[in-house]
């Protein structure tokens, strides 16, 4: 599995939210992270994947295919 392969949105938080930027990939439903910047919420959400994907697997689940194409 590659992030790269999977869609990552990136949207501001509101100041009520606590600011900053929210970072998820809608494909892998409880894989997210924050950051104060796109690219430091971008930068955690790859960390996020990867201990993700390394729980799923150890829990032996299945680990949804991206509905995108990577390009």
């Amino acid at each position: 599995m590659r992030i790269e392969d999977y869609e990552i949105v990136i949207r501001p938080l509101t100041p009520d939210e606590g600011g900053g930027f929210f970072a998820f990939v809608p494909d892998l439903p409880g894989c997210h992270s924050d950051g104060e910047s796109p690219q430091e919420a971008l930068t955690n959400v790859y960390d996020a994947f990867a201990c993700w994907i390394e729980g799923m697997q150890e829990m032996g689940a299945p680990i949804p295919e991206p509905r995108r194409q990577a390009a």
